[in-house]
């Protein structure tokens, strides 16, 4: 039985946090470590020299810094990626000309995820800047950036960035964060789908079939193709968005030049590796969650007539 578009919806947004948890809970160590590397890699020599570094000064609370924003940004971010993503997959459908809740493509699914990104994008941009300064705070007052000694907590990043840039401030790297988007939700739900297909065809059965570790490989393998295609893209949105809290931070493409004509081509590679570690523990727990938590309310919705 169909279920109301809205209870659809409402079904969509939830499993969406419930994934965002799942996918914060396992890899933020991972995501702390690249940060740091992304926004001060001549500090560190690789992932592990940056991820015991770290432990040593600060203990396990120091790679686990900035979790709260972290949270709050993939729970939002995700809730509004797979609500748009089942909207969005209906706007697919209406230009195909095909029939509401007709089967898409692979293709299909993943232009529908990188449409539905743009909408992500604006939801996650304020909280991963909170969360990016929180995660390089230690190497911030190393270099002089900020005074040592400086408290920080969400709601003292919170009112710096009120108080220097008002609240557009929250939106530094917002044009970089949609670049990054757009392309990489592509990868991100077509190398899932079309990983699953694989799974379904190798073993016989449908996507929904497959098990719990072909399900978390796909995630993961959705997640690394993501990484990979717009990792550059991310390292310079995190220039961005962090030492902008120093002075008037250049856009996109004066960043990236930047970068390359002092650093060389590696520096937007910094960070890489931790990424690539996270990436499919973290993305694995995500569809995992949202597949799960989906059926569940579903199935729930559709015994009460939903």
């Amino acid at each position: 039985m169909a279920l109301h578009p809205v209870t659809q919806a409402i079904i969509d947004f939830a499993a969406g946090a419930v994934g965002g948890t799942a996918c914060v809970l396992s890899g933020q160590p991972f995501d702390t470590t690249k940060v740091k590397m992304q926004t001060f890699p001549t500090m560190y020599r690789g992932f592990i020299h940056c991820f015991s570094s770290t432990y040593r000064q600060v203990g396990l609370r120091g790679l686990y810094k900035g979790s709260t924003p972290a949270l709050i940004a993939n729970i939002s971010e995700n809730a509004v990626l797979f609500l748009s993503y089942g909207r969005c997959q209906d706007f697919i459908r209406f230009v195909s000309g095909l029939d509401k809740g007709a089967e898409l493509s692979d293709i299909q699914k993943a232009s529908a995820g990188s449409l539905a990104s743009i909408f992500s994008a604006m939801a996650i941009c304020p909280t991963e800047l909170v969360k990016c300064r929180m995660q390089a705070m230690l190497e911030m007052e190393a270099s002089g950036k900020i005074a040592s000694g400086q408290k920080s907590t969400v709601w003292t990043i919170v009112k710096t960035v009120m108080k220097t840039d008002g609240p557009l401030g929250f939106y530094h790297g917002l044009s970089s964060t949609i670049v990054r988007e757009i392309p990489g939700y592509f990868c991100f739900f077509g190398a899932y789908e079309l990983c699953r297909s694989q799974f379904a065809q190798y073993m016989g059965t449908d996507k929904d079939g497959i098990g719990i570790l072909p399900l978390m490989f796909s995630g993961g393998f959705g997640g690394a193709c993501l990484w990979i295609t717009v990792y550059p893209i991310d390292c310079v949105k995190s220039r961005i968005q962090v030492h902008s809290l120093a002075g008037k931070q250049e856009g996109f493409i004066k960043t990236a030049k930047c970068i390359i004509r002092t650093e060389g081509i590696a520096a937007l590679y910094s960070g890489l590796t931790p990424t690539m570690i996270r990436t499919f523990p973290a993305n694995g727990a995500l569809f995992l969650a949202y597949e799960w938590s989906r059926k569940f309310m579903m199935d729930t919705a559709g015994n009460f007539g939903a």
